[in-house]
Protein backbone atom coordinates (compact mmCIF):
# COMPACT_ATOMS: atom_id res chain seq x y z
CA UNK A 1 0.00 0.00 0.00
CA UNK A 2 2.70 2.14 0.85
CA UNK A 3 4.37 1.53 -2.46
CA UNK A 4 1.18 2.78 -4.43
CA UNK A 5 1.09 6.06 -2.20
CA UNK A 6 4.30 6.94 -3.48
CA UNK A 7 4.12 6.05 -6.92
CA UNK A 8 0.59 8.52 -6.74
CA UNK A 9 2.86 11.12 -5.11
CA UNK A 10 5.38 11.77 -8.13
CA UNK A 11 2.93 12.64 -10.60
CA UNK A 12 1.81 15.35 -8.05
CA UNK A 13 5.11 16.23 -7.48
CA UNK A 14 5.51 16.77 -11.25
CA UNK A 15 2.40 18.43 -12.07
CA UNK A 16 3.59 21.19 -9.19
CA UNK A 17 6.51 21.26 -10.95
CA UNK A 18 5.54 21.78 -14.44
CA UNK A 19 2.74 24.45 -13.44
CA UNK A 20 5.49 26.61 -11.45
CA UNK A 21 7.71 26.42 -14.30
CA UNK A 22 4.78 27.21 -16.85
CA UNK A 23 4.05 30.06 -14.90
CA UNK A 24 7.83 31.66 -15.11
CA UNK A 25 7.47 31.30 -18.88
CA UNK A 26 4.15 32.97 -19.10
CA UNK A 27 5.35 35.51 -17.13
CA UNK A 28 8.41 36.40 -19.43
CA UNK A 29 6.27 35.69 -22.75
CA UNK A 30 3.92 38.28 -21.17
CA UNK A 31 6.41 40.54 -20.52
CA UNK A 32 8.40 40.06 -24.35
CA UNK A 33 5.09 40.53 -26.17
CA UNK A 34 4.54 43.75 -24.10
CA UNK A 35 8.17 44.81 -24.87
CA UNK A 36 8.16 44.24 -28.31
CA UNK A 37 4.59 45.84 -28.39
CA UNK A 38 4.92 49.25 -26.65
CA UNK A 39 7.39 52.07 -27.60
CA UNK A 40 10.60 51.95 -25.36
CA UNK A 41 12.27 55.49 -24.68
CA UNK A 42 15.31 56.16 -22.81
CA UNK A 43 15.50 59.88 -22.53
CA UNK A 44 19.30 60.84 -21.57
CA UNK A 45 22.29 59.03 -23.59
CA UNK A 46 25.70 60.82 -24.22
CA UNK A 47 27.79 60.71 -26.50
CA UNK A 48 31.32 60.96 -28.09
CA UNK A 49 31.81 62.49 -31.25
CA UNK A 50 35.04 60.25 -31.62
CA UNK A 51 32.20 57.31 -32.36
CA UNK A 52 30.54 59.59 -35.08
CA UNK A 53 33.22 58.95 -37.88
CA UNK A 54 32.64 56.81 -41.47
CA UNK A 55 34.69 54.10 -39.58
CA UNK A 56 33.91 53.94 -36.42
CA UNK A 57 29.67 54.79 -35.90
CA UNK A 58 26.80 53.56 -34.24
CA UNK A 59 26.31 50.56 -36.51
CA UNK A 60 28.55 49.11 -34.82
CA UNK A 61 28.39 47.43 -31.90
CA UNK A 62 30.93 49.34 -29.96
CA UNK A 63 31.75 48.97 -26.34
CA UNK A 64 29.52 51.87 -25.65
CA UNK A 65 26.23 51.04 -23.54
CA UNK A 66 24.38 52.40 -26.69
CA UNK A 67 24.58 51.76 -30.05
CA UNK A 68 22.34 49.94 -32.72
CA UNK A 69 23.31 46.81 -32.63
CA UNK A 70 22.44 46.45 -28.60
CA UNK A 71 19.37 48.94 -28.90
CA UNK A 72 18.37 46.52 -31.27
CA UNK A 73 19.15 43.47 -29.02
CA UNK A 74 17.72 44.76 -26.26
CA UNK A 75 14.32 45.82 -27.90
CA UNK A 76 15.18 49.73 -27.23
CA UNK A 77 13.33 51.90 -29.59
CA UNK A 78 14.54 55.55 -29.27
CA UNK A 79 17.84 56.93 -27.70
CA UNK A 80 17.46 60.80 -26.95
CA UNK A 81 21.00 61.52 -28.19
CA UNK A 82 22.53 63.90 -25.59
CA UNK A 83 24.46 67.33 -26.46
CA UNK A 84 26.33 67.93 -23.66
CA UNK A 85 28.84 70.68 -22.28
CA UNK A 86 30.35 70.94 -19.31
CA UNK A 87 30.36 74.06 -17.33
CA UNK A 88 33.17 77.00 -17.46
CA UNK A 89 34.22 80.41 -16.94
CA UNK A 90 30.66 83.12 -17.40
CA UNK A 91 32.21 84.99 -20.16
CA UNK A 92 32.55 85.26 -24.34
CA UNK A 93 35.54 82.91 -24.37
CA UNK A 94 34.13 80.36 -22.28
CA UNK A 95 30.60 80.58 -23.96
CA UNK A 96 32.80 80.54 -27.76
CA UNK A 97 34.40 76.88 -26.72
CA UNK A 98 31.44 75.55 -25.44
CA UNK A 99 29.66 76.91 -28.56
CA UNK A 100 31.74 74.67 -30.56
CA UNK A 101 31.78 71.78 -28.97
CA UNK A 102 27.41 71.83 -29.13
CA UNK A 103 27.88 72.12 -32.46
CA UNK A 104 30.15 69.26 -32.60
CA UNK A 105 27.44 67.34 -31.37
CA UNK A 106 24.75 68.10 -33.03
CA UNK A 107 26.74 67.67 -36.04
CA UNK A 108 27.31 64.26 -35.25
CA UNK A 109 24.13 62.90 -34.27
CA UNK A 110 22.72 64.37 -37.81
CA UNK A 111 25.73 62.52 -39.48
CA UNK A 112 24.69 59.28 -37.87
CA UNK A 113 20.85 59.79 -39.09
CA UNK A 114 21.68 60.69 -42.30
CA UNK A 115 25.13 59.79 -43.50
CA UNK A 116 25.77 56.58 -41.88
CA UNK A 117 22.69 54.83 -41.09
CA UNK A 118 19.86 56.61 -42.70
CA UNK A 119 17.80 53.14 -43.31
CA UNK A 120 18.35 52.24 -39.60
CA UNK A 121 17.89 55.40 -37.19
CA UNK A 122 16.23 58.37 -38.18
CA UNK A 123 16.07 61.53 -36.40
CA UNK A 124 12.80 62.83 -34.84
CA UNK A 125 11.28 66.18 -34.23
CA UNK A 126 7.86 65.29 -32.95
CA UNK A 127 5.47 62.12 -31.64
CA UNK A 128 3.99 61.80 -35.07
CA UNK A 129 7.81 61.33 -36.26
CA UNK A 130 8.36 58.54 -33.58
CA UNK A 131 5.39 56.54 -34.46
CA UNK A 132 5.87 56.39 -38.16
CA UNK A 133 9.90 55.58 -37.77
CA UNK A 134 9.13 52.76 -35.21
CA UNK A 135 6.12 51.47 -37.55
CA UNK A 136 8.90 51.71 -40.53
CA UNK A 137 10.79 49.27 -38.56
CA UNK A 138 13.69 51.91 -37.67
CA UNK A 139 15.47 52.98 -34.64
CA UNK A 140 14.61 56.96 -33.69
CA UNK A 141 17.45 59.31 -32.30
CA UNK A 142 15.65 62.64 -30.60
CA UNK A 143 18.05 65.27 -28.98
CA UNK A 144 18.28 67.12 -25.88
CA UNK A 145 20.89 69.61 -24.82
CA UNK A 146 22.11 69.11 -21.32
CA UNK A 147 23.43 72.40 -20.02
CA UNK A 148 22.28 75.72 -22.16
CA UNK A 149 25.88 76.99 -21.36
CA UNK A 150 26.76 76.77 -24.84
CA UNK A 151 24.30 79.31 -26.20
CA UNK A 152 25.96 82.13 -24.03
CA UNK A 153 23.91 85.30 -23.88
CA UNK A 154 22.23 85.08 -27.42
CA UNK A 155 18.71 84.22 -27.11
CA UNK A 156 18.51 83.68 -30.62
CA UNK A 157 20.84 80.19 -30.42
CA UNK A 158 17.46 78.96 -28.29
CA UNK A 159 15.74 79.09 -32.36
CA UNK A 160 19.30 77.94 -33.86
CA UNK A 161 19.41 74.32 -31.30
CA UNK A 162 15.38 74.08 -32.05
CA UNK A 163 16.31 74.19 -35.93
CA UNK A 164 19.13 71.21 -35.21
CA UNK A 165 16.83 69.09 -33.50
CA UNK A 166 16.60 70.08 -30.08
CA UNK A 167 13.52 68.86 -28.32
CA UNK A 168 14.37 69.70 -24.53
CA UNK A 169 16.94 71.67 -22.74
CA UNK A 170 18.20 72.16 -19.46
CA UNK A 171 19.50 75.31 -18.22
CA UNK A 172 22.43 74.18 -16.01
CA UNK A 173 24.54 71.40 -15.34
CA UNK A 174 27.14 71.19 -12.38
CA UNK A 175 27.67 74.26 -11.79
CA UNK A 176 26.09 77.68 -11.74
CA UNK A 177 24.86 78.98 -15.46
CA UNK A 178 24.19 82.34 -16.61
CA UNK A 179 20.67 80.95 -16.59
CA UNK A 180 20.25 79.33 -13.46
CA UNK A 181 21.70 77.63 -10.22
CA UNK A 182 22.53 74.23 -10.15
CA UNK A 183 21.52 71.66 -7.72
CA UNK A 184 25.29 71.73 -7.10
CA UNK A 185 24.85 74.83 -4.53
CA UNK A 186 23.79 72.38 -2.06
CA UNK A 187 26.80 71.12 -1.18
CA UNK A 188 27.84 74.44 0.18
CA UNK A 189 25.10 76.48 0.07
CA UNK A 190 26.11 79.00 -2.40
CA UNK A 191 24.35 80.32 -4.89
CA UNK A 192 24.66 83.05 -7.94
CA UNK A 193 21.24 83.21 -8.92
CA UNK A 194 19.23 82.52 -5.98
CA UNK A 195 17.23 80.46 -8.61
CA UNK A 196 16.73 81.56 -12.44
CA UNK A 197 18.65 84.74 -13.64
CA UNK A 198 16.79 87.55 -15.30
CA UNK A 199 18.33 85.70 -18.63
CA UNK A 200 17.24 82.00 -17.22
CA UNK A 201 13.48 84.02 -16.74
CA UNK A 202 13.96 85.06 -20.62
CA UNK A 203 15.11 81.58 -21.46
CA UNK A 204 12.02 79.88 -20.28
CA UNK A 205 9.66 81.80 -21.97
CA UNK A 206 11.31 81.22 -25.28
CA UNK A 207 11.42 77.33 -25.02
CA UNK A 208 7.61 78.17 -24.75
CA UNK A 209 7.62 79.83 -27.62
CA UNK A 210 9.80 77.22 -29.63
CA UNK A 211 7.56 74.04 -28.88
CA UNK A 212 11.26 73.24 -26.51
CA UNK A 213 10.72 71.07 -23.41
CA UNK A 214 12.42 72.60 -20.16
CA UNK A 215 14.34 69.55 -17.94
CA UNK A 216 14.64 70.06 -14.57
CA UNK A 217 17.39 67.38 -13.64
CA UNK A 218 20.12 69.50 -13.27
CA UNK A 219 19.04 73.20 -11.90
CA UNK A 220 18.71 73.91 -8.36
CA UNK A 221 15.61 73.01 -6.12
CA UNK A 222 14.89 77.14 -6.33
CA UNK A 223 15.56 76.81 -9.85
CA UNK A 224 13.12 74.36 -10.72
CA UNK A 225 10.17 75.78 -8.52
CA UNK A 226 10.35 79.02 -10.56
CA UNK A 227 10.38 77.32 -13.98
CA UNK A 228 7.47 76.25 -12.70
CA UNK A 229 6.24 79.06 -11.65
CA UNK A 230 7.07 80.70 -15.00
CA UNK A 231 6.29 78.05 -17.94
CA UNK A 232 2.88 77.61 -19.56
CA UNK A 233 3.80 74.18 -20.69
CA UNK A 234 4.37 71.10 -18.74
CA UNK A 235 8.22 70.63 -17.76
CA UNK A 236 10.24 67.08 -17.59
CA UNK A 237 13.24 65.80 -15.65
CA UNK A 238 14.84 63.97 -18.13
CA UNK A 239 17.02 61.55 -15.70
CA UNK A 240 16.22 61.78 -11.90
CA UNK A 241 14.85 59.95 -9.52
CA UNK A 242 12.38 60.22 -5.78
CA UNK A 243 14.44 61.53 -3.16
CA UNK A 244 12.59 60.38 -0.46
CA UNK A 245 14.36 57.04 -1.58
CA UNK A 246 18.34 58.38 -2.12
CA UNK A 247 18.85 61.74 -0.53
CA UNK A 248 21.03 63.03 -3.58
CA UNK A 249 20.48 66.41 -4.75
CA UNK A 250 20.55 65.28 -8.46
CA UNK A 251 16.70 63.69 -7.31
CA UNK A 252 13.44 65.09 -7.03
CA UNK A 253 11.93 65.21 -2.98
CA UNK A 254 7.95 64.70 -2.69
CA UNK A 255 7.19 68.61 -2.49
CA UNK A 256 9.25 68.55 -6.09
CA UNK A 257 7.32 65.50 -7.65
CA UNK A 258 3.79 67.40 -6.69
CA UNK A 259 4.88 70.32 -8.44
CA UNK A 260 5.80 68.60 -11.43
CA UNK A 261 2.45 66.79 -11.45
CA UNK A 262 0.39 70.02 -11.26
CA UNK A 263 2.33 71.54 -14.40
CA UNK A 264 1.73 67.98 -15.84
CA UNK A 265 5.23 66.94 -16.19
CA UNK A 266 6.99 63.86 -15.91
CA UNK A 267 9.99 62.67 -14.28
CA UNK A 268 12.52 59.82 -15.79
CA UNK A 269 13.72 57.73 -13.29
CA UNK A 270 17.35 56.88 -13.91
CA UNK A 271 19.36 54.04 -13.70
CA UNK A 272 22.21 55.78 -12.29
CA UNK A 273 23.51 53.48 -8.91
CA UNK A 274 24.16 56.53 -6.71
CA UNK A 275 20.64 58.19 -7.11
CA UNK A 276 19.06 54.92 -6.78
CA UNK A 277 20.38 53.24 -3.51
CA UNK A 278 23.53 55.25 -1.49
CA UNK A 279 24.42 52.16 0.58
CA UNK A 280 24.78 49.96 -1.93
CA UNK A 281 26.24 52.02 -4.11
CA UNK A 282 29.35 53.37 -2.00
CA UNK A 283 29.62 50.05 -0.51
CA UNK A 284 29.96 48.54 -4.53
CA UNK A 285 31.75 51.78 -5.66
CA UNK A 286 34.57 51.54 -2.85
CA UNK A 287 35.18 47.92 -4.32
CA UNK A 288 35.20 48.46 -8.05
CA UNK A 289 37.63 51.71 -7.58
CA UNK A 290 40.37 49.32 -6.90
CA UNK A 291 39.26 46.63 -9.39
CA UNK A 292 39.10 49.21 -12.15
CA UNK A 293 42.13 50.79 -11.17
CA UNK A 294 44.23 47.66 -11.22
CA UNK A 295 42.54 47.19 -14.84
CA UNK A 296 43.25 50.44 -16.11
CA UNK A 297 47.02 50.48 -14.69
CA UNK A 298 47.38 46.68 -16.47
CA UNK A 299 46.30 48.04 -19.71
CA UNK A 300 48.47 51.27 -18.98
CA UNK A 301 45.26 53.65 -19.33
CA UNK A 302 44.85 56.45 -16.99
CA UNK A 303 41.67 56.13 -14.60
CA UNK A 304 39.67 59.35 -12.93
CA UNK A 305 36.90 58.71 -10.40
CA UNK A 306 33.50 59.86 -12.04
CA UNK A 307 33.20 62.25 -9.07
CA UNK A 308 36.49 64.37 -11.00
CA UNK A 309 34.61 64.56 -13.61
CA UNK A 310 33.91 68.45 -13.58
CA UNK A 311 37.53 69.16 -12.37
CA UNK A 312 39.41 67.60 -14.52
CA UNK A 313 40.80 69.43 -18.14
CA UNK A 314 38.57 68.86 -21.36
CA UNK A 315 41.58 66.32 -22.74
CA UNK A 316 41.07 64.36 -19.25
CA UNK A 317 37.15 64.60 -19.91
CA UNK A 318 37.68 63.16 -23.19
CA UNK A 319 40.11 60.34 -22.21
CA UNK A 320 37.15 59.68 -19.39
CA UNK A 321 34.27 59.34 -21.78
CA UNK A 322 36.75 57.37 -24.21
CA UNK A 323 38.04 54.90 -21.36
CA UNK A 324 35.00 54.63 -19.31
CA UNK A 325 33.21 51.91 -21.05
CA UNK A 326 35.99 49.62 -21.47
CA UNK A 327 37.28 49.65 -18.01
CA UNK A 328 34.03 49.31 -16.19
CA UNK A 329 32.79 46.47 -18.67
CA UNK A 330 35.81 44.51 -17.65
CA UNK A 331 35.31 45.65 -13.92
CA UNK A 332 31.95 44.25 -13.95
CA UNK A 333 32.94 41.39 -15.84
CA UNK A 334 35.92 40.72 -12.99
CA UNK A 335 33.43 41.73 -10.25
CA UNK A 336 30.64 39.15 -11.61
CA UNK A 337 33.07 36.14 -10.90
CA UNK A 338 34.05 37.71 -7.07
CA UNK A 339 31.49 35.96 -4.59
CA UNK A 340 32.93 38.60 -1.92
CA UNK A 341 31.63 41.67 -4.33
CA UNK A 342 28.94 43.61 -2.76
CA UNK A 343 25.63 43.44 -4.13
CA UNK A 344 25.51 45.94 -7.29
CA UNK A 345 22.53 48.39 -7.16
CA UNK A 346 19.82 46.65 -9.72
CA UNK A 347 16.74 46.79 -11.81
CA UNK A 348 14.78 45.93 -9.16
CA UNK A 349 15.92 49.16 -7.37
CA UNK A 350 15.34 51.53 -10.29
CA UNK A 351 11.51 50.18 -10.01
CA UNK A 352 11.14 50.56 -6.44
CA UNK A 353 11.77 54.74 -7.20
CA UNK A 354 9.21 53.55 -10.07
CA UNK A 355 6.98 52.32 -7.54
CA UNK A 356 7.26 55.25 -5.43
CA UNK A 357 6.34 58.55 -7.94
CA UNK A 358 3.74 56.46 -9.46
CA UNK A 359 2.34 55.91 -5.80
CA UNK A 360 2.95 59.60 -5.07
CA UNK A 361 1.85 61.17 -8.09
CA UNK A 362 0.46 58.79 -10.60
CA UNK A 363 1.39 56.34 -13.60
CA UNK A 364 1.08 59.74 -16.05
CA UNK A 365 3.73 61.74 -14.96
CA UNK A 366 6.33 59.13 -14.58
CA UNK A 367 9.15 57.37 -17.07
CA UNK A 368 12.31 55.65 -17.49
CA UNK A 369 16.17 56.89 -18.60
CA UNK A 370 19.69 55.54 -18.10
CA UNK A 371 21.80 57.77 -18.06
CA UNK A 372 24.38 55.93 -20.09
CA UNK A 373 27.66 56.54 -21.27
CA UNK A 374 27.43 59.51 -18.80
CA UNK A 375 28.37 57.24 -15.71
CA UNK A 376 24.62 55.33 -15.65
CA UNK A 377 24.00 51.82 -15.99
CA UNK A 378 22.84 49.17 -13.08
CA UNK A 379 23.25 45.58 -12.90
CA UNK A 380 20.51 44.04 -15.23
CA UNK A 381 20.32 47.22 -17.33
CA UNK A 382 23.59 47.69 -18.08
CA UNK A 383 23.91 48.80 -22.03
CA UNK A 384 20.94 48.91 -23.90
CA UNK A 385 20.84 45.21 -24.85
CA UNK A 386 19.31 44.55 -21.47
CA UNK A 387 16.48 46.57 -21.34
CA UNK A 388 13.90 44.08 -21.69
CA UNK A 389 15.01 43.26 -18.50
CA UNK A 390 13.07 46.83 -17.16
CA UNK A 391 9.46 45.87 -18.48
CA UNK A 392 9.97 42.11 -16.93
CA UNK A 393 10.47 43.72 -13.45
CA UNK A 394 7.55 46.46 -14.39
CA UNK A 395 5.54 43.42 -15.52
CA UNK A 396 6.85 40.94 -11.84
CA UNK A 397 5.28 44.30 -10.12
CA UNK A 398 2.00 43.82 -12.00
CA UNK A 399 1.81 46.54 -14.53
CA UNK A 400 -0.31 46.61 -16.88
CA UNK A 401 -0.19 46.97 -20.34
CA UNK A 402 -1.11 50.03 -20.71
CA UNK A 403 0.74 50.75 -17.46
CA UNK A 404 4.11 49.93 -19.04
CA UNK A 405 3.24 51.78 -21.79
CA UNK A 406 3.29 55.24 -20.46
CA UNK A 407 6.14 54.32 -18.46
CA UNK A 408 8.31 53.48 -21.05
CA UNK A 409 7.34 56.12 -23.89
CA UNK A 410 3.83 57.53 -23.75
CA UNK A 411 4.07 60.38 -21.04
CA UNK A 412 7.08 61.53 -22.40
CA UNK A 413 5.28 61.89 -25.90
CA UNK A 414 1.92 63.09 -24.41
CA UNK A 415 4.19 66.25 -22.56
CA UNK A 416 6.12 67.30 -26.01
CA UNK A 417 2.58 66.87 -28.24
CA UNK A 418 1.12 69.39 -25.06
CA UNK A 419 4.67 71.54 -25.42
CA UNK A 420 4.65 71.52 -29.15
CA UNK A 421 0.62 72.46 -29.31
CA UNK A 422 1.36 75.58 -26.62
CA UNK A 423 4.47 76.81 -29.27
CA UNK A 424 1.78 76.72 -32.25
CA UNK A 425 -0.72 78.70 -30.45
CA UNK A 426 1.81 81.36 -29.93
CA UNK A 427 3.23 81.09 -33.61
CA UNK A 428 -1.00 81.99 -34.67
Amino acid sequence: MRYFQILFCFPLLFSCAEKKSEKTESLEEKAQKIHQKVITIDTHDDINVKNFTDSINYTQRLETQINLPKMEEGGLDVAWLIVYTGQDSLNAEGYAAASDNAISKFEAIHRLCEEYAPDQIELAFSSKDVRRITEAGKKVAMIGVENAYPIGEDLSKFEDYHNRGARYISLSHNGHSQFCDSNTGEADDEWLHNGLSDLGKQAVKEMNRLGIMIDISHPSVESMKQMVQLSEAPIIASHSSARALCDHSRNLSDEQLLLLKANGGVVQTVAFSSYLNTEKHEARAAYMKEVNLKIADSLELNWYDRSMFSSLTKEQQNEFMENYPKISKLGNEKAAKDSNAPEAVGVSDLVDHIDYMVKLIGIDHVGISSDFDGGGGIAGWSDASETFNVTLELVKRGYSEEDIAKLWGENLLRVLDEVQSLAEVKKS
